[in-house]
């Protein structure tokens, strides 16, 4: 009998818990003093039973607590050696400090950034650098408590869910944001722009909901570019350029290269104009700018890959379990959010070193699944496709009975 030869030493969810250097958590542990009022349920412990319910998509904490007697003996690779009491993680959820997993975060994206560096995209002009680009967008997830205000009107029935809004950061070619920040989803897109402290030399992509005059002037004067919609109520003056002729663009391309004074009753801007129409959808968009050195197409084609982050919240969404809450609470719904961060910091980090050998979702699903066996997780994803011999149970399992003679299932005079 041929032996498996993919087994592991340890199961999967601690092959995956292995990314996570225990000295970093130990390191914020003591840092914020998280321990500090715990016995039983320590910061280490609750990472731990976070991440699997995050992982797994467990949908309630009581789901959670009993999917974890599944595990067994297996969570002794990780100094645990007694499963948690609903109240027990419940109280923990509420009382602990977010800002530790926050910084559990931080400090393994550090960790990782050579591993995590961003893929260079061969597409732009080459003056461009594209490791100076930055992607900036949010994301709001809805929640059915108002510990977070939600956005928009009240309904006519006066209730509305509660809300809360993820600003992210993204360097472009990259797969984890390297700046994070929970809001309200009633917090207004404008205010994390006036947070973010502009790095000279360096590209900022957003939509039409960060305008900020004020920041963009400042960002101009000290050398920060930013790429970005022109909001259809924007105030402006011409002062040159001129509209190409109708045969350039026709089937789409660049109608207009204007400089103009954005917002000149109040705080004038110089910026760049650039109208151009979709080839495929026909649509007319208009993008604003400070770098006037740049080829047209550059700059539209940098507003194209904006969309790398939408895809980053999608991942997110999809991949981690953020629809179901375990608290109710400010902390416990914070803390939910950086475990699930930290998840898709993990699983990125194994699917850079498996080559995207497989899709993420596809690694994130294997893992899910499986977190009780002990097959090596990154050595099935390296694999690709199996093999006939690999496929084959007969050479994998004892034969403790003989197959001739039939199991329940096959021989009906042997009933269960």
């Amino acid at each position: 009998m041929a032996k498996n030869t993919n087994l592991a030493g340890q199961p999967v969810i601690c092959q995956l818990l292995s990314f996570l250097p225990r000295q970093i958590v130990d390191s914020c542990v003591s840092e914020h003093l998280s321990d500090r009022y715990y016995k039983t349920m320590t910061t280490w412990k609750q990472l731990v039973f976070m991440l699997y319910g995050v992982v797994t998509k467990c949908h309630s904490l009581n789901s959670l607590c009993k999917n974890l007697l599944f595990l067994e003996d297996r969570l002794t690779y990780l100094g645990i050696d007694k499963l948690p009491a609903v109240s027990t993680l419940s109280d923990a959820n509420i009382n602990r400090d977010s800002t530790v997993f926050e910084s559990i975060y931080v400090n393994l994206l550090d960790h990782y950034k050579e591993e995590l560096r961003p893929v260079e995209s061969s597409f732009l002009d080459k003056r461009v650098d594209t490791g100076k680009i930055m992607l900036v967008d949010s994301s709001t997830i809805s929640l059915f408590v108002d510990v977070y205000k939600g956005a928009g009107r009240n309904p006519v029935t006066g209730k509305k869910k509660g809300g809360l809004k993820i600003h992210a950061k993204l360097p472009l070619g990259g797969s984890v944001p390297d700046l994070i920040h929970i809001t309200e989803a009633a917090c207004n897109d404008k205010s994390f722009l006036g947070q973010l402290e502009g790095e000279k030399g360096t590209i900022y992509v957003f939509d039409k909901g960060y305008v900020k005059y004020r920041k963009w002037k400042k960002w101009s004067d000290n050398g920060v570019y930013f790429v970005t919609r022109l909001n259809d109520n924007a105030e402006y003056q011409v002062l040159e350029g001129k509209t190409n002729h109708i045969s350039d663009y026709a089937d789409g391309g660049i109608i207009s290269d204007q400089i103009i004074m954005l917002n000149p009753s109040k705080e004038p801007l110089k910026a760049r104009l650039m109208i151009y129409k979709d080839p495929v959808s026909g649509k007319v968009l208009e993008f604003v700018s400070n770098m006037f050195d740049y080829n047209e197409n550059t700059i539209i084609l940098l507003y194209k890959y904006r969309w790398n982050i939408e895809i980053l919240f999608k991942q997110l969404k999809q991949n981690f379990e953020l629809g179901y809450f375990y608290s109710d609470s400010l902390e416990g719904i914070k803390t939910q959010v950086w475990i699930a961060l930290i998840a898709n910091l993990l699983f990125s980090v194994i699917h850079r070193q498996c080559k995207e050998a497989e899709q993420f979702v596809t690694i994130v699903n294997m893992a899910a699944i499986n977190m009780c066996s002990y097959i090596s997780l990154i050595k099935l994803v390296r694999s690709g496709r199996l093999l006939g011999l690999e496929r084959d149970l007969k050479i994998i399992q004892f034969e403790l009975f003989g197959l001739q003679q039939g199991g329940v299932f096959e021989n009906s005079k042997n009933p269960p």
